[in-house]
């Protein structure tokens, strides 16, 4: 049978899951957008101290720059690199239509981040060679319509077509069918499972573990002794290319956030709170172009040692306003944040727990000051629009009163 003895789906089919993922896709758009840049080491990201790579073209690569490395270092391993700011708005919309063609010819498909998505073909196709043929026309239709490349993989389960759409990158096509896992999986370094990270890798290594390989093959009783019952299923199950996980549509972002990494560290309390508003004021303007509402407030904090913490509080009601998201994001940071005298060097704020305005009741008493604040934020949003993110902006953070940033 084509596809040999891969799990089955609701309808007893075997199911065919498919990965999708855009081939460097910020540098390769900008490549598209200046082909002079075509075959030249390209950098997305900003320059500086407290700059990271965003994305680099596979020309960067053999230098050994990576994503989410620190631009000084990138600079130093690939000094001839060209380096461009991120142009979100462009990546958006070149995304928006990759993922329109895909959802064109795949019946559910599972958009997990701007260039990424996973489709299930159970019962949409006969079997894996006729989802191969779809992938190519989908590859085909996508460098067609945008230049742009694509590798795809094909497996009987989500974790597996992640790893097939790795393996032969760019503009690659990998099938791997059940009767594949033993041949293409277990030589893998245990870190190609999702979810092992380096402290996961170092544990197993200590028991003489780092192949996918090695997990398989390691007696069940030593694997839950070691790690317990929980942890040493899901790797079993992993290196046995098992994975129930559903592909799931996801309509709406399960969360609207900003975040801002600062050349110099905030220490001043005024600027603190500048900055809090500025991001209150970017997540509810994004709440309401989307026509959505929060219940969930999180503040994030990174001090000058990149000490992490995140704080979160749920609302009694749902809120798209910058007051409310404000006076929450302050809240938190004066009763919740310890920061013991370190500077500041990245500040965010999310709004999660997500629904549509539209399917909320009506509020028995309205309230005036909300809906006035409302009326001028869509106004506010209709300004920036037409002339700009800077057009308005509230006296408090008007120029000179704003501590310079590095985005």
């Amino acid at each position: 049978m084509d596809g040999g003895r891969g799990r089955t789906g609701a309808g007893g089919d075997v199911r065919i899951i498919l990965h999708l993922d855009m081939d460097a896709f910020f540098a390769a758009i900008e490549q598209r957008e200046r082909p002079e840049l075509r075959g030249k080491p390209v950098i997305v990201g900003r320059r500086g101290p407290r700059g990271v790579v965003t994305t680099c073209s596979y020309e960067a690569r053999p230098y050994g720059v990576r994503s989410a490395m620190p631009s000084v270092t990138a600079e130093r391993l690939c000094p001839d690199a060209v380096w461009i700011a991120p142009r979100g708005a462009l990546y958006r919309e070149v995304s928006r239509r990759v993922f329109a063609i895909v959802e064109e010819r795949v019946p559910v498909v599972e958009r997990v981040s701007i260039d990424e998505a996973y489709g299930d073909l159970t019962g949409a196709v006969a079997g894996f060679e006729e989802a191969a043929e779809l992938a190519r026309e989908l590859k085909e239709r996508i460098r067609r319509s945008e230049r742009l490349t694509a590798s795809v993989g094909i497996a009987p389960c989500r974790f597996l077509a992640k790893i097939a759409s790795d393996l032969d990158k760019p503009d690659g096509l990998v099938v791997i069918r059940s009767e594949d896992v033993p041949r293409v999986l277990h030589p893998l370094p245990v870190r190609a499972i999702p979810g092992v990270g380096p402290r996961m890798a170092e544990r197993l290594a200590r028991l003489g573990l780092r192949t996918v390989g090695d997990v398989a093959r390691c007696p069940d009783r030593r694997l839950r002794r070691a790690l317990g019952a929980r942890t040493a299923e899901f790797l079993r199950r992993r290196a046995r290319g098992e994975d129930d996980t559903p592909v799931e549509p996801v309509h709406e972002r399960k969360q609207v956030s900003e975040e801002r990494t600062y050349v110099h560290d905030l220490h001043d309390r005024e600027a603190i709170e500048r900055e809090l508003l500025a991001r209150a004021l970017g997540v509810a303007g994004e709440l309401r172009r989307r026509g959505l509402v929060a219940r969930t407030v999180t503040l994030k904090v990174r001090d000058d040692r990149y000490r992490t913490v995140t704080r979160s509080r749920t609302l009694a009601e749902p809120t798209d306003l910058a007051s409310t998201l404000f006076r929450v994001a302050l809240e938190l940071f004066r009763e919740r944040v310890e920061l013991g005298g370190r500077g500041i060097r990245l500040l965010g704020l999310g709004a999660s727990q997500l629904a549509a305005r539209h399917d909320l009741p009506p509020a028995l008493f309205p309230d005036e000051r909300e809906e006035k604040e409302r009326v001028l934020g869509r106004i506010a949003d209709s300004l920036r629009e037409r002339f700009g993110k800077e057009a308005l902006r509230p006296a408090r953070l008007l120029p000179g009163a704003r501590p310079e940033d590095g985005r």
